[in-house]
């Protein structure tokens, strides 16, 4: 059974040392790994974690906007192929779109309808009233 699921930080280290650090002098643990705004995102087959993703606000000066960095994804040698970083990538997607639907609804945007998506990835019809005084 495979699931994808958020996790610790620390169900991320097993596989950032064999895949990330394996005879290389960097740390694993990355700087930002427990920040409020970031996510680590497991994918687990069989109760063990097999593909990894780390999601960190960040702010780049090229772009505008609500910024995620991925870092530290891996996934271990026997489920290369399988798919898993795809789900992975999508779940973590998924979960980007819920902080920023949740951006608009503090601003008072409601939304309309269902999930939909297109090209540019999922999305939701948000409007806000304007009133004007």
């Amino acid at each position: 059974m495979v699931s994808v699921n958020k996790i610790d930080v620390k169900d991320t280290y097993a596989l950032r040392l064999e895949v990330l650090r394996k005879n290389i002098d960097l740390p694993y643990e990355f700087d930002g790994d427990l920040d409020d705004t970031t996510f680590h995102v497991g994918v687990i087959e069989n109760g063990n974690v097999v593909c990894i993703g780390t999601f960190m606000k960040n702010s780049l000066k090229e772009l505008n906007g609500i910024q995620y960095q991925l870092r530290g994804m891996a996934s271990s040698s026997e489920v290369r192929g399988k798919g898993y970083g795809k789900l992975l990538l999508k779940f973590a997607t998924n979960e980007l779109l819920k902080l920023k639907v949740k951006f608009y609804e503090k601003n008072q945007f409601e939304i309309i309808g269902d999930r939909f998506e297109n090209k540019a990835g999922p999305h939701y019809k948000m409007f806000k009233t304007i009133k004007y005084e």
